[in-house]
């Protein structure tokens, strides 16, 4: 499963990355590390980007992004 299938409210933890080498330095340097939990939060009127909560700090990533961070185990938050 990739972040930008996580739906609002659920859960998981980042497996990888697989962007390009500054896009994924970006997003190491915000804290999307491996095994770090990460959140949907809410999406933007248009659908994209969707904020995503990362180490309590909220961060808007946009789709194609999205597609390429693997996620494992998704979990309800409720």
């Amino acid at each position: 499963m990739n972040l930008s299938e996580l739906k609002i409210g659920e859960k998981a933890k980042i497996k990888t990355l697989d962007l390009d080498s500054d896009m994924t330095r970006r997003l190491w340097d915000l804290g999307f590390t491996k095994g770090t939990e990460i959140e949907a939060i809410q999406a933007s009127p248009s659908g994209d980007p969707v904020a995503y909560r990362v180490r309590g700090t909220i961060f808007a990533v946009r789709k194609k992004d999205a597609m390429q961070v693997e996620l494992w185990e998704v979990e309800s938050h409720e």
